[in-house]
């Protein structure tokens, strides 16, 4: 055989092996389902992640401020409650915080018409934590109640 015909043999036999090679076994990892929330706060599950409350607590003045959101917390939904309800324990000591509904002229939303809601006590300065029961919220009529969570951990168990 001359070396060309040798060359071409051998190239054909790396290509024919390469071909017959089996892929890697690798799986890939599963990607873990995960909600961002817009405003950076602690997600709060409703339902089977029908819907989520958003929770941002700034903790030099106390305020609490919360946002309704759909199920894959990227838009907003409004609902028809004038205030919230949360059953606060905080240090031990359990508190009760109403939440107002926030109107937006920018938005178009109002009280009895809105996604926000917010709320101040002065047994929230300076908090780093709490747990919280939402006592009840009717999101697109659907209701929901006794929702237990913690600040900032949340309750989404992924």
């Amino acid at each position: 055989m001359n070396v060309r015909m040798t060359l071409l043999m051998g190239a054909l036999s790396c290509v024919a092996a390469a071909g017959c090679s089996r892929p890697s076994a690798e799986v890939p990892a599963a990607r873990r389902h995960e909600h961002h929330p817009p405003h950076g706060g602690t997600a709060v599950v409703l339902g089977s992640e029908q819907y989520h409350l958003e929770c941002v607590l700034d903790a030099a003045s106390g305020r609490l401020q919360a946002w309704v959101l759909d199920g894959e917390m990227d838009g907003f939904v409004r609902v028809a409650a004038r205030s919230i309800e949360l059953q606060v324990r905080l240090r031990g000591t359990p508190h009760e915080l109403v939440l107002d509904a926030v109107a937006d002229p920018l938005t178009g939303e109002t009280v009895g018409d809105t996604s926000a809601f917010a709320g101040q006590a002065d047994w929230l300065r300076g908090a780093s934590g709490f747990d919280a029961t939402l006592r009840a919220i009717t999101v697109k009529g659907t209701p929901f109640a006794d929702v237990a969570f913690n600040f900032p951990k949340g309750n989404d168990p992924d």
